[in-house]
């Protein structure tokens, strides 16, 4: 028997993911839900380690703007008052690491239109086991693969003058799994409606690099029109960046001011992330559930 070909033997991979789900018994017990969430998060790491070209994206070009922008920017850039004389590169650090998350949710919730059209998608979905548990075996996988990849960015906070501990980097990883929690549930409930991957890209352009951009991530809130100083305070994804600031700063030696003159404190950010992350994963899971994805039988 000849050998199979690349994509052959990826579709019987799949196929094989969507059996393990499938497994699952229709009373639905605990142990069950769990093989059917942990097998879809698994595939989505390992899809990942196969297409390398994705840490590129989600890495590699939020590096770029990193430098580029920090370099452009440092004559120019005003810091705010909490912050001294900190560098547009230091300023502009904790924005990329948010980035990273944003730009892993694209890359890992645009599988499911590949999903679909592959025809994979419609095997997880006779599986007798509930929507919610296909939505968090998704949503796990590139919850691990957002968090991880910031993770790595998170390292090299040291060359910008920021210094890392045992503390902070506990916090540090129970932020980032929960903001790349709630941003890739965002992008399944986006996905889980388009059937065209441009159209998807342009939905996420639109609509997910504005939250990034007026969240504090490119340039502080303080001296911004009224108007829009409304829109970046009613932006969930500013209460990440203000907790993410907190957290990298926890050894300043003064304390980061509140209000209109610094930023949330960190319980009201984590709160809001929180409620933020738990909104968008029940959205995703009713779409999900509520509604047949196109192209299935």
């Amino acid at each position: 028997m000849p050998p199979l070909s690349e994509p052959s033997a990826a579709r019987v991979k799949d196929e094989g993911v969507a059996a393990s789900a499938s497994a699952a018994s229709p009373a639905g017990s605990t142990s069950s839900l769990a093989l059917a969430v942990l097998t879809l998060c698994r595939r989505e790491l390992v899809r990942f380690v196969r297409q390398r070209n994705r840490v590129f994206g989600a890495l590699g070009q939020p590096i770029i703007f990193w430098l580029l922008f920090g370099a452009g920017l440092r004559g120019s850039f005003q810091p705010p008052a909490w912050a001294g004389s900190m560098t547009y590169g230091e300023y502009f650090f904790p924005g990329i690491v948010v980035m990273i998350e944003l730009f892993t949710a694209i890359f890992a919730t645009i599988s499911i239109i590949e999903d679909r059209r592959e025809g994979f998608l419609q095997g997880v979905l006779v599986a007798p086991i509930p929507r919610w548990s296909i939505v968090l075996g998704k949503v796990l996988g590139g919850t691990v693969l957002a968090a991880g990849q910031a993770l790595i960015f998170v390292a090299l906070a040291p060359t910008v003058g920021i210094s890392l501990g045992v503390v902070k980097i506990v916090l540090l990883v129970a932020l980032l799994l929960l903001v790349g929690f709630g941003l890739t549930s965002l992008g399944f409930a986006i996905a889980w409606r388009m059937d065209s991957t441009q159209g998807f890209h342009a939905i996420m352009n639109v609509f997910l690099m504005p939250m990034w951009l007026l969240s504090g991530a490119f340039f502080p809130a303080q001296g911004v029109p009224g108007w829009l100083g409304w829109i970046i305070a009613l932006n969930p994804v500013t209460y990440a960046m203000a907790a993410l600031r907190r957290i990298l700063y926890l050894d300043l030696p003064q304390a980061i001011p509140t209000g209109a003159a610094g930023l949330p404190r960190l319980s009201f950010s984590l709160g809001v992330t929180i409620a933020f992350s738990g909104v968008m994963f029940a959205l995703a899971a009713a779409v999900a559930s509520r509604t047949r994805s196109k192209g299935s039988t």
